[in-house]
């Protein structure tokens, strides 16, 4: 409970760190934060060059929305993802980054991470608020679904958040951890189904069978990400214009509890001795 009191005297602290890097992220640019698009746009080009002309893949339009573009598609499963890795990304190397000012002042260290997560989900926003533009133009009746958006948004903020102080503790203590994570948000991204339909994950996985003799699928193991449940999740408010599939949401809210809890325990055990390693 006293973690808890510390961490409420210090908003006012995160507030400021938060600011700060939002407000120094794009200083001296011409463009500001219209470069917190070039990413994932300039990934939605190749990406619809690549599997929706070359590969000739084509998902299934939006229900009921009617919606039928492989770049819209894309954009609603590329957005979250890219936050989440770009979130967790940033939010284990706020600790490392800021080793001079632990080591010399005490506050609440979590506000570090905290603070990182959400000044990607600042830019996040901007992105979000653009790809509603363009569903509104291609035809989708996106807008009285917005507030089921910003709920969504808030609770995978809340399992970046959980996942990023995990995280910033495993690399103040294992400097790999920053090497090995690039290796698996690669990975990771090409087991959720952004780029390419679930279902034709679900057809190979009919195809195959049981595993080694079990009845354990190829899709029991697959459905186990927690990025496929907020995928779906997004792509049905966004693209589908439909209630997403309440075992979706209840997936996402019990992964952001889950990694909640587990990076703030994890981070209460090992913050008085990050001044000392760091």
């Amino acid at each position: 409970m006293q973690y808890f009191k510390e961490l409420a005297s210090a908003r006012e602290l995160l507030a400021n760190l938060t600011l700060r890097d939002i407000r120094g992220q794009y200083k001296r640019t011409v463009l500001g934060r219209v470069w917190s698009l070039a990413s994932p746009l300039s990934a939605m080009l190749v990406y619809t060059f690549v599997f929706s002309f070359i590969f000739n893949i084509k998902p299934a339009a939006g229900d009921p929305s009617g919606v039928n573009v492989f770049a819209i598609w894309l954009l609603c499963g590329l957005l979250p993802w890219t936050f989440f890795s770009a979130a967790i990304s940033a939010g284990m190397g706020s600790l490392v980054g800021n080793s001079g000012l632990i080591t010399k002042v005490y506050f609440p260290r979590v506000v570090l991470p905290i603070s990182s997560v959400l000044t990607v989900g600042y830019n996040w926003l901007f992105e979000m608020a653009v790809l509603t533009i363009a569903l509104l133009i291609v035809g989708a009746f996106v807008l009285p679904w917005l507030p089921l958006v910003v709920l969504m948004m808030l609770i995978l903020v809340v399992f970046a958040t959980g996942v990023g102080l995990a995280l910033s503790v495993a690399n103040v203590y294992f400097r790999d951890t920053q090497y090995l994570l690039s290796i698996v948000l690669q990975i990771w991204m090409y087991l959720t189904p952004i780029v390419y339909p679930e279902s034709l994950v679900r057809d190979q996985s009919d195809k195959v069978g049981g595993l080694f003799g079990t009845n354990i699928e190829v899709m029991d193991i697959y459905s186990l990400n927690p990025m496929l449940h907020f995928v779906h999740v997004f792509r049905n408010i966004m693209y589908d214009n439909r209630w997403p599939d309440s075992a979706d949401v209840w997936a996402c809210v019990a992964w952001a509890v889950a990694a909640i809890a587990v990076g703030l325990f994890v981070f209460a055990r090992k913050e008085k001795r990050l001044a000392e390693i760091l």
